[in-house]
């Protein structure tokens, strides 16, 4: 059984890999605490197609 809970999964995707105009994208999965971080959450994360650390956003 699956425990209940305020954390629910989310998914970073980088955001100056998708205005380059390159092919693929870099995208994570993390959890979040819904209840203390209600918006949307900015992590600075590696990009492995553009070798560095980029922002990533949370999407959907």
């Amino acid at each position: 059984m699956a425990k209940k809970g305020n954390r629910i999964q989310v998914i970073l995707e980088c955001t100056e890999h998708k205005a380059s105009g390159q092919p693929g994208t870099s995208r994570y999965v993390t959890t979040k605490n819904k209840k203390n971080t209600p918006d949307r959450i900015e992590l600075k994360k590696y990009n492995p197609i553009l070798r560095k650390y980029t922002l990533h956003k949370e999407i959907k």
